[in-house]
């Protein structure tokens, strides 16, 4: 794939689209003014899309925002999973799996 390909183009890769890089940025963003993370990392692979996000770019994850087409049927495509590996919510509507951390925000807030 050369530079002016857009990854859509590739049907070998599990892609967010604007709209689900329009909500994930948008508690992204949140968290960033909080001053609870201050880098993430997208990887797109065969069969799942990965939106990590890091207090420091030198630690593991905190969370990890995960798109798999192949659940879509059945668990839902969208989950957030936990440093630990634990998945914190799973579903089918991008938005409302993301509100498992708007929680994470306020207590970090409080």
């Amino acid at each position: 794939m050369n530079a002016s390909t857009p990854l859509h183009a590739d049907p070998d890769r599990v892609v967010f689209d604007r709209r689900e890089l329009g909500a994930i940025m948008s508690v992204y963003g949140q968290f960033v003014a909080a001053g609870e993370w201050r880098d993430y990392a997208m990887s797109f692979l065969r069969e799942v899309a990965v939106f990590s996000v890091f207090r420091r770019a030198t630690e593991h994850p905190l969370y990890r925002i995960e798109k798999r087409p192949r659940l879509r049927a059945s668990q839902g495509a969208y989950a957030v999973i936990g440093m630990d590996g634990r998945i914190l919510k799973r579903g089918h509507d991008l938005p409302q799996v993301l509100k498992v951390l708007e929680r994470k925000l306020i207590r970090a807030v409080d």
